[in-house]
């Protein structure tokens, strides 16, 4: 049974990664509103003559049109849909890192409400002067939930209110185990900073406390 032809016009969208596809294409993967994750050839989008390699860039609001038969499809137009996020320094790394995470964490064509606008607000975010840890600590949080691996902050594995003053092992697949200090051995995380995780805002104090459990987290 042959593909079933899938087709979307004028998707609000944001590039994730561009790459060279033989001599003047280009591959890109894209987060789109409604469709999730989309891998799309962009024919003669690196030719001299070709106005996209300036707009398939990442981090830049666009509407695309495609059809696709298969794992790839093929793009066939895109629209400016705002202005760049103009993230410089820090704030671009921690941008792209986002799409990196994106890239590595959604399947193709698998979309979850939601997810869409929270990246535009982690943008907007960046670009406001929001502490970079703040955002992308409740990003990566967000992102976990959405993707239904969302963590246990408020209740440890025994379903025991977490406690701000006490010490816990953290499994981010299991949650929180009470341990007697700091120094317990594995991921071990004050209740403070998980409760605070679950907050929002998510104050700069707790998102830097929590770094290295949403790395581990992320690891999934």
């Amino acid at each position: 049974m042959s593909p079933q032809t899938r087709e979307a016009t004028l998707e609000p969208g944001f590039v994730l990664h561009t790459r060279a596809y033989g001599d003047t294409s280009a591959l890109i993967e894209l987060l789109s509103r409604d469709h999730g994750r989309v891998g799309l050839v962009a024919r003669g989008a690196r030719g001299r003559r070709s106005r996209l390699a300036g707009l398939l860039q990442p981090l830049r609001p666009l509407a695309l049109s495609w059809r696709s038969r298969g794992e790839l499809g093929t793009l066939r137009q895109a629209e400016a849909a705002g202005r760049p996020f103009a993230l410089i320094g820090e704030r671009l790394v921690s941008g792209l890192y986002a799409n990196e995470l994106l890239i590595r964490l959604l399947g193709r064509e698998d979309p979850h409400p939601g997810l869409f606008e929270r990246y535009l607000a982690l943008l907007e975010g960046l670009a406001a002067g929001v502490a970079e840890a703040v955002a992308l600590r409740g990003f990566e949080r967000d992102l976990l939930g959405l993707l239904g691996y969302g963590l246990p902050l408020v209740r440890d594995t025994l379903d025991a209110p977490l406690v701000a003053g006490q010490w816990y092992r953290y499994d981010p697949a299991a949650g929180a185990v009470p341990v007697a200090g700091p120094r317990a051995g594995g991921l071990v995380v004050s209740g403070e900073t998980l409760l605070g995780l679950a907050s929002d805002p998510i104050s700069e104090a707790t998102a830097r406390a929590s770094r290295a459990l949403m790395r581990a987290a992320l690891e999934v």
